[in-house]
């Protein structure tokens, strides 16, 4: 099976193991974990799920989490917050595989058009201005919490308020086309791009 599936209490299970059970953006600085059992269930009883995976060949590569922003305590208090009340915000990402560039992107593309027919009104996340020679293991292998800020404004986001390479970046859902114009898939596969490596001896 290859594919995007849902991120709920059915498939968690088989998400990558750091994020079955963090609680990192639900809990504010300081503060004590809450349950994230009755976090789930309470999630996906009011919103549905509460994310996306990415299977290849039976195999998770990727996962996105996302939810009303509301439910992410930790967001009210990070640089360039708090995301507006009304947005959905995707607060991290978790990407297994660098021979598949493109899975973070099609996450991204898969949350932005279910919460655009839900009748949502906006999708919010938060950017990080990278050094423009930042490799792509830095800017998107493994846990993320926050995106490239470049990114985001590809797949439309605008940036809401920002504290120094830290950005709130917004996509209104109500305005985007039903799908990214080729120019923007284009900068996408551009930034996405994995280097292959130079073979030994080569020069």
């Amino acid at each position: 099976m290859t594919g995007v599936e849902h991120l709920n209490g059915a498939t968690v299970g088989v998400a990558p193991v750091p994020c079955r059970d963090c609680m990192w953006w639900q809990t504010r600085p300081g503060g004590k974990p809450g349950d994230r059992q009755r976090w789930k269930r309470e999630l996906e009883d009011g919103f549905g799920p509460w994310g996306k995976l990415y299977v290849e060949d039976d195999r998770v590569i990727g996962l996105i989490q996302y939810g009303p922003s509301d439910r992410f305590a930790r967001a009210r208090h990070l640089p360039a917050g708090p995301p507006g009340r009304d947005a959905v915000l995707v607060t991290c990402a978790y990407l297994t595989d660098a021979h598949s560039p493109w899975v973070l992107q099609s996450l991204f593309l898969a949350a932005i058009g279910e919460c655009r027919d839900r009748g949502l009104p906006a999708l919010e996340a938060f950017g990080y201005r990278f050094p423009p020679d930042e490799g792509f293991a830095a800017r998107f292998l493994g846990h993320r919490t926050i995106f490239p800020a470049d990114f985001l404004r590809d797949l439309g986001f605008h940036p809401q308020r920002s504290a120094g390479r830290v950005s709130l970046e917004r996509l209104d859902l109500r305005a985007i086309e039903r799908a990214p114009d080729e120019s923007r898939l284009a900068r996408l596969r551009s930034r996405l791009a994995v280097v292959p490596a130079t073979p030994a001896g080569v020069r």
